[in-house]
């Protein structure tokens, strides 16, 4: 969706990163010549080179990766680069932009991409896919997809029944945000289904020891609405089955349909409810006049107690705030249907090729290894990743390590943003508009009978 307001998805998520340079020195690999390549001498420690001693000798090569991830936020990109380049000579260029959706088409197009692009969505791998620039993943990548990854991955990094891309870093959006200390001293335990989560959220506002139960906001700018469409994937996953949510989103199945309907109206349930929102806001139209960074911060201050938001909005919270379990807050998996179903929505990014030379189909494969994720994850916070040769104990906190256990349960079944894959008259335009309209007093049947009219024909 190149050259729309990018909402705060995949990136926000970044945003929490701590680019840890760490001195952590994976700069230097073990042997005295590795270090003399680039390591840090006695300062570094040194670290194994034989798993990278498959991709040859690259001395004198290098490869240009381009992306969405700027300053700081990049350093920890660049440090997990570190073991690859020191055991094998080659030489990482990394470039980040703000303006990467629109620019890496730019260049795509005019026959100058970079050797490797980290796409945030898969609209956007299909658009440069269509270039005719992009290069197929080759059979050692496509091996580590099988290997590391649910099919559900593999087939996001395909394009007309050709693989290109492997999955790098994933958020996850299915969560409910509380106060673990407010649940413990009034009984209430974490529900495991949608029903168990609307008795609950009765039950607070029967037992009167909050001002309401949920709070929410929607505000960001020019994306204001965003957080509504999540909430309806969300709805549309849990009701109507993955196999329906695919269809939905490639609008095989009308937007004013019956699933769509029933989706919105049961985040109503929620979201449009006086009783239920919005605590320590407002009433239900503060929703669209609260920004989404400010709308769960009243569980710290006791005036709501539940607030769906991705893994992402952990760093919202002031500095010193305890994330964890047994924290100040927390969060817990907005639940399916009955026990058994566990969907998961959520974002992710791509590594895409555009040159097919020995370096660069050697770093593309690294990116797709379980070595190189945990190296990443031991040089960041706030990132986590669906591959499942992760070692979670490497994660930094409580709810990255929550996220990760998420995204490597064998039940679970992953969807992405839907409205990122939608065209961008629809995902970063109707969608959100009619959304923010919904919130402020507009029927359900008129939303989504405006989203489909809106549908590019």
């Amino acid at each position: 969706m190149s050259g729309q307001p990018t909402r705060p998805a995949f990136r926000v998520a970044l945003a929490g990163t701590l680019g840890v340079g760490l001195a952590f020195s994976l700069a230097a690999c073990g042997s005295s010549d590795d270090t003399k390549s680039g390591g840090s001498g006695a300062s570094a420690q040194a670290i194994d080179c034989s798993p990278y001693t498959k991709y040859g000798d690259l001395k004198g090569k290098s490869v240009s990766v381009f992306a969405s991830i700027v300053t700081p936020e990049d350093q920890a990109y660049k440090d997990s680069y570190k073991p690859f380049e020191n055991c094998t000579g080659v030489t990482i260029k990394y470039e980040g932009d703000k303006s990467f959706e629109t620019q890496v088409l730019v260049r795509a197009q005019a026959g100058n991409p970079p050797d490797i692009a980290i796409v945030p969505q898969p609209g956007l791998l299909k658009q440069l896919v269509a270039t005719g620039k992009a290069v197929p993943a080759s059979p050692e990548v496509g091996a580590n997809v099988d290997k590391f990854w649910s099919k559900d991955w593999r087939e996001y990094g395909t394009v007309d029944g050709k693989f290109y891309a492997a999955p790098s870093g994933a958020s996850i959006k299915s969560l409910v945000w509380y106060s673990p200390t407010f649940f413990k001293d009034n009984g209430y335990q974490v529900p495991k289904t949608l029903d168990e989560l609307k008795t609950l959220t009765d039950k607070m506002v029967a037992d009167k020891k909050i001002p309401k139960p949920w709070c929410a906001g929607i505000s960001s700018g020019e994306a204001t609405g965003w957080p509504v469409t999540d909430w309806m994937e969300d709805f549309v996953l849990r009701l109507s089955g993955p196999e329906t949510y695919d269809k939905w989103v490639k609008h095989q199945i009308p937007f004013n349909g019956p699933e769509s309907t029933a989706a919105l109206d049961a985040v109503g349930q929620y979201l449009k409810n006086p009783a239920y929102v919005n605590g320590g806001l407002g009433d239900v139209k503060s929703i669209a006049t609260t920004t989404f960074q400010d709308a769960g911060l009243p569980i710290l201050e006791g005036q709501c107690a539940l607030h769906r938001q991705a893994s992402f909005y952990a760093a919202n919270f002031a500095k010193g705030t305890k994330v964890a379990e047994d924290g100040e807050v927390f969060a817990f998996y907005l639940p399916g249907k009955d026990t058994a179903s566990k969907p998961l929505l959520g974002g992710g990014e791509f590594n895409l090729a555009f040159a097919d030379r020995p370096e660069v189909k050697a770093f593309q494969q690294y990116l797709s290894t379980d070595t190189w994720a945990n190296v990443k994850a031991s040089v960041s916070q706030g990132w986590v990743s669906a591959n499942k040769g992760l070692d979670i104990s490497k994660l930094g906190s409580p709810i990255d390590k929550l996220a990760a256990t998420l995204l490597q349960d064998p039940a679970a079944v992953f969807r992405f943003d839907g409205s990122d894959q939608m065209p961008a008259a629809i995902g970063s335009n109707a969608f959100w508009k009619q959304a923010t309209n919904w919130i402020t007093g507009q029927d359900t049947q008129t939303t989504v009978n405006n989203i489909e009219k809106a549908w590019p024909k």
